[in-house]
Order: structure tokens, then C-alpha cells, then sequence
């Protein structure tokens, strides 16, 4: 008797089927890639303005994606969508700036509507099109031809393939623009804050404790001075950094020290100057070294407060494991 047929696999060689129609369609963008490419590349890298993202329905989100990739990546850009454009929001697009529309048949009404606009601003207009010869494409300074397109759709309808091809294309160019601009993992940085690399990236200087919240003592003094100092500091940072007469940092003294002392001799003579139980040359940074750095040294040496020093190993601050906590880091 012939094998019942299963739905699971039914369901699932549907599912590969577009996922094989989306591969195939943006793996052929490459053979497209020409001199094309080139001359939208350096449209981007010379416009001075912001590069201005329009398209309508699914090629409208994908101009948002591409925009934001653009955003991210050291490349001004913001979103119009074209019906807010003819209603005054086209007041967004100036003749510094470059109107970058999307549209795989290139005659969606809303965003042909705004070539002439456009051209009377005086900006540059680059388009994404699977219709080179269509009035985008003809009306366009730089075209990104993506083919004719099958979708992915079964009745070849509902935009699949050709809205995986867009993006791939735009961030193609996003990605080749912010190579040319020489973009950097802290540029990065500074533009994704909230992010986890964003939060990485961020140098000591912008989470250590300082001024009166940064406890520093001099050498010679007690241990219940020390004790006193840290426990008056606003933050409780559990440690004391030890400075000599020339303030540059001879040790710290942390709370850690105090335990293992009470630990080891059942009590604590408070009285005794602290230069004898403090830790010698402890792991320093410098305020323009990443976050984590900082992180790694507190983690491989197990350690939960590390001093901040200039050059001359004078204290600037003060890294507190918390303080890492605080930023999610």
C-alpha cells in the first residue's frame, strides 16, 4: 500500500520552496552588481544632506530598514513616506540630500508623483527597481536593477522574493558606503548605546566614580580612618585607593581585605596603619580604555573594584563591579 501522505512534509517542502526562490533571487543580485553599484555608492558618500528613504507598502518597509541600516552606519538618512510627501512633509527633502525610492514595478503612483518634486528641489534621485525602464527608472540619476523577479508567492503576487532582493541590495550599499567612510566599532558604538556592543564599546571614563564618590586615602593612614572614608563615600564602593605624598597610587585597600584579615586573625587591630594589609600595585586602567577591558580584569582576577590612573598612576577614578551591573555590561 502506497505511504499515507504526510502533511508535516508538506507543509514543510512549501516552506522550503521559498526559501529556496529567496536564496536564488538574491544570490543572482550579484552578477547585477556594476558600475551601477559604483556610481550609487559615491552618490551616497558625497551627498551632504541626509539620504532621503521613500517607498509605498511592503517596498516602504523595506526603505525603513534600509534607512535605519544607513542610520546606523554613519550615513544620515530618514524615512518619507510618499502620501505625507505631497501633503507637505516633501518640506523634509532639501537639494543637499539625496531621495532614495524603492519600488519594484517603478510606477507606483505615490512615489512617481515625487520625481518632478523632486527635480525642482534640485535633489539627486536614486532608485531600486526591478523595472529599469519604467518612469522611476528613466526618471532616476542611479538605477539598482534587481531583475524581474519570481516571487516566492504561489500566485506570484503577494512581494517575497522581490522585497528580499531590495533589502539584500540596500544593505549591500550600506554596507560598501560605511566601509568607504571608514566607520569603526566605536562609531558604532556611539550610535547604539542602549545596545549590548553599544554598552561595550563605552570607555571607563563614562561609568567610573569620581570626585567625592572616588574614596582616596593617604598612605600611613589607620585602618579605621581607611574604614571610615569608604563608608562616608556616597556609593559605598567597599574600597580605599592609596595614594603617596606625590598622590600616585602605592595600593588599595577594600573590604575584602578587612574579611580576610578578621578571618585569618580572629580580629582587627584598627589602629594599625593600613600600608601593611593593603594590596600592592593592583590592576589599574586608564580612562580612554574600553569598558570591557575593565570587565575582563575584574572577571579573570576576581576582583570587584579596579582604580582608574593617568599615565602618571595618579588616581582619576574609580571601576566598581556594580558599576558594570549598572550598564548591563
Amino acid at each position: 500500500m502506497p505511504r499515507p501522505i504526510d502533511r508535516n512534509e508538506i507543509l514543510l517542502a512549501r516552506a522550503a520552496e521559498v526559501v529556496r526562490v529567496e536564496a536564488r533571487t538574491i544570490a543572482g543580485l550579484e552578477a547585477r552588481l556594476d558600475a551601477r553599484f559604483v556610481a550609487a555608492v559615491d552618490l551616497l558618500i558625497a551627498c551632504e544632506g541626509q539620504v532621503i528613504a521613500t517607498g509605498v507598502g511592503k517596498a516602504g518597509l523595506v526603505a525603513q530598514k534600509i534607512s535605519a541600516t544607513l542610520a546606523s552606519t554613519g550615513t544620515p538618512s530618514s524615512y518619507l513616506h510618499p502620501t505625507d510627501a505631497r501633503h507637505g512633509d516633501l518640506g523634509r527633502l532639501r537639494a543637499r540630500d539625496v531621495l532614495f525610492a524603492l519600488s519594484n514595478s517603478g510606477e507606483s503612483a505615490e512615489v512617481v508623483a515625487l520625481l518632478g518634486p523632486a527635480r525642482k528641489i534640485g535633489a539627486p534621485i536614486l532608485v531600486i527597481t526591478g523595472e529599469p525602464n519604467s518612469s522611476l527608472g528613466r526618471h532616476a540619476d542611479v538605477v539598482l536593477d534587481i531583475g524581474r523577479v519570481q516571487e516566492a508567492c504561489p500566485l506570484n503576487l503577494a512581494p517575497t522574493a522581490s522585497t528580499s532582493a531590495m533589502l539584500a541590495m540596500g544593505d549591500a550599499l550600506a554596507m560598501v558606503v560605511s566601509q568607504e567612510r571608514r566607520f569603526s566599532r566605536e562609531d558604532y558604538a556611539l550610535y547604539h548605546p542602549a545596545g549590548a556592543l553599544g554598552r561595550k564599546l563605552m570607555k571607563v571614563r563614562e561609568v567610573m566614580r569620581t570626585g567625592e564618590q572616588m574614596p582616596v586615602v593617604a598612605a600611613g593612614t589607620t585602618i579605621r580612618d581607611v574604614i571610615l572614608v569608604m563608608n562616608r563615600t556616597p556609593g559605598r564602593p567597599g574600597a580605599a585607593l592609596i595614594v603617596d605624598g606625590t598622590k600616585r597610587l602605592v595600593g588599595i585597600f577594600t573590604h575584602g581585605d578587612l574579611a580576610r584579615l578578621l578571618e585569618q586573625r580572629g580580629t582587627v587591630d584598627v589602629g594599625a596603619i593600613v600600608d601593611a594589609h593593603m594590596g600592592r600595585n593592583p590592576k589599574v586602567v586608564g580612562p580612554d580604555q574600553l569598558v570591557e577591558e575593565a570587565q575582563h580584569l575584574l572577571r579573570e582576577h576576581r576582583i570587584d573594584q579596579i582604580p582608574v590612573v593617568d599615565a602618571e598612576r595618579r588616581p582619576l577614578g574609580l571601576v566598581d563591579v556594580q558599576d558594570m551591573l549598572d550598564v548591563r555590561i
